[in-house]
């Protein structure tokens, strides 16, 4: 069976879309499944099976894509969608009704990683005209008030998370039986390493004593991840713990934060340090590949995620620190995750609290029964999301459509 997929864009060390499209592509090879990926020039790599389709994500690009996707006498296309990855233009949710008028046969696939907060809003048109045509096509099942007819289109639909499950099957009841929610995986794989030996390299690659306790914070460092609140509270977290250490495990640079931007962010998280005087407690990593990161989470003994709206089960670096065996402290979203809401692989707090993300920093590291039964519960609880239960997942979906 053949996939094509296509990416807004494919260069997995700075979007974590595209890591996810990389680890299933990945995992659907060892099933025997070959896929393409097809995305703008500039985002193809050098790899054959990465190619750049088109310039630009934009309408006069459209029928360029189609055509091109017509060409690859693909088995199944499936569309990963987030709509920052296309530069935020809505012009591919005019794509499967294209494909179709171009004798496309192929079923379609689109995955949301997105959902429930991007609409199209025209100037110069009275908002309530927009409105009652939304409705008026939606409540027919033509077309999506949010993505046009990406959804209504495809033969699947999958969303990685329960907020956009819901949401779609309350706009569009007559799409249920198409529709499937399969998680997202944790983007690190664990390493097969002694976990010994990863505390030891850890503490002697930056000099610290063996019996150094470390907090770890993965993923990219951005202004929504609530780092300068972290930092705070560590701040905090040392009066009573001296010896403990922070790390900021994870490369600046991203699709949402490229070049000079990611540069900016980066100093000003080391003037940060430095004007809170954790320069001999926090060390800042960069980005690293996958294998040296398990190792540093292997090394850690409390992970952290202080995101500003809180975390979801969308969030690839919680369960890397789950599969890791990690207890974590994390900020709780609004509304609630319902599976993270009194889960006991992890201790949940106010966004935007330092004094809260330090009180159970501290707690952690004063109770080592509560660290365990934490850690006990996220390796359990990350089973769920495997990467081979996923790959699993998606072969059904394929030939179930075919």
């Amino acid at each position: 069976m053949n996939i094509t997929f296509i990416a807004g864009t494919y260069r997995p060390e700075h979007c974590g879309v595209a890591d996810y499209t990389a680890h299933l592509r990945h995992y659907l090879t060892q099933r025997g499944m070959h896929s393409t990926v097809l995305t703008t020039h500039a985002a193809a790599t050098s790899d054959p099976t990465v190619q750049g389709a088109i310039a630009h994500w934009n309408i006069a690009n459209l029928l360029p894509l189609a055509q091109a996707i017509c060409k690859t006498q693909t088995d199944i296309l499936h569309i990963q969608h987030a709509a920052g990855t296309y530069q935020f233009d809505r012009s591919m949710f005019l794509l499967p009704p294209l494909l179709r008028s171009l004798r496309f046969k192929a079923p379609i696939i689109t995955t949301i990683h997105e959902y429930g907060w991007w609409e199209w809003q025209p100037q110069g048109i009275p908002p309530q005209w927009i409105e009652h045509l939304k409705m008026w096509g939606q409540n027919r099942g033509w077309w999506d008030r949010e993505d046009g007819f990406l959804l209504t289109y495809s033969n699947a639909i999958i969303t990685t998370n329960e907020i956009a499950q819901t949401t779609i099957q309350t706009r569009l009841p007559n799409l249920k039986a198409s529709l499937h929610q399969i998680p997202i995986g944790a983007n690190v794989e664990v390493a097969k390493l002694d976990r010994g030996s990863s505390r030891q390299h850890l503490r002697q690659s930056y000099h610290w004593s063996t019996d150094t306790p470390v907090i770890a914070f993965f993923g990219f460092l951005h202004p929504v991840k609530g780092l300068e609140v972290l930092l705070h509270a560590f701040q905090q977290v040392l009066t009573c713990h001296p010896q403990a250490r922070l790390l900021l495990i994870g490369g600046v640079e991203s699709l949402s934060l490229p070049g000079e931007q990611a540069e900016n962010y980066w100093n000003k998280l080391k003037q940060l340090i430095q004007d809170l005087k954790l320069t001999t407690a926090v060390e800042m990593t960069g980005y690293l590949q996958n294998e040296s990161v398990s190792q540093m989470l292997l090394g850690s003994d409390i992970g952290v995620i202080p995101f500003n709206h809180g975390v979801t089960l969308k969030s690839g670096s919680l369960l890397a620190l789950m599969a890791h065996a990690l207890p974590i402290v994390a900020t709780r979203s609004t509304p609630s995750d319902p599976k993270l809401e009194n889960n006991p692989a992890l201790k949940l707090v106010l966004t935007r609290s330092s004094d809260a993300l330090a009180e159970k920093l501290i707690l952690l590291l004063e109770d080592h029964d509560l660290r365990n039964r934490l850690s006990q519960a996220a390796q359990q609880f990350s089973q769920d999301f495997s990467w081979k239960n996923i790959a699993d997942r998606h072969l059904a979906i394929y030939q179930a459509v075919q």
